[in-house]
């Protein structure tokens, strides 16, 4: 299985090559492929940075365009996909930089809003209740750090390794890996500060819920549910 898998990655390495290869010629077509190959997941990215859909908007266009027009730069060093985050990730934390604090996050913050749509299954009393669980969950990721926050997106909602994303973000993968470690631990200290803190009593007996369902390891993957279109192969 494990064979088939690398075979698998080094086949779709390979074609990503090729096409940014034909790019390189002057291959609109193969360009356009490379945006329909990565859009989702940079789409994904700078949503979950900056929690508003017309700024990942924004941002993906502007990640591509300026990857399309400064792609004869591009030397092969690296991974497309890496030097594309690299591109998205600066970008974004500008614009998060620039907008100052980000707000609160309520019931219909469009991150909790797609994840219940695909995870309550047309269930109205389930919706209602991951609508609370969800946005309790995704505060306490907004309230990480920018570099943790972004090593989390990286290394959970977007799948990649902790080696990619050492070279996405310059860094050792023992960095990586503290940093994962420290995310872990915030989030559930703050699943727990809910718990103590003189909140609703409704919203004490969800944390203390959350908490049981999702181990400090698990909430990490708890997170998974912020985006389902987040989650690709």
């Amino acid at each position: 299985m494990a064979e088939r898998g690398t075979s698998e990655a080094e086949r779709r390495g390979r074609e990503a090559e090729a096409l940014v290869e034909a790019a390189k010629r002057g291959d609109k077509r193969a360009f356009e492929e490379l945006y329909r190959l990565h859009q989702p997941r940079i789409y994904a990215l700078a949503l979950h940075l900056t929690g508003r859909p017309s700024d990942a908007e924004d941002i993906t266009q502007d990640a591509f365009l300026k990857a399309y027009h400064h792609l004869p730069e591009f030397e092969g060093r690296s991974q497309f996909f890496t030097w594309l985050y690299r591109i998205t990730l600066h970008r974004a934390l500008n614009v998060q930089r620039d907008r100052g604090r980000r707000k609160l996050v309520g019931l219909d913050d469009p991150r909790v809003t797609a994840a219940v749509a695909v995870d309550a299954a047309g269930d109205p009393r389930r919706a209602l209740e991951l609508q609370e669980s969800y946005a309790h969950l995704l505060a306490a990721f907004d309230a990480l750090s920018p570099t943790l926050r972004t090593t989390v997106v990286l290394t959970t909602l977007q799948g990649l390794s902790y080696k990619e994303v050492a070279v996405v973000l310059d860094t050792t993968e023992g960095t990586v890996a503290w940093r994962v470690h420290e995310a872990r631990r915030q989030l559930h200290a703050h699943m727990e500060r809910l718990q103590r803190e003189p909140t609703p009593v409704h919203i004490k007996a969800r944390a203390r819920r959350i908490s049981q369902e999702h181990d400090v390891a698990g909430l990490e993957q708890a997170i998974l549910a912020f985006l389902p279109e987040a989650r690709l192969a």
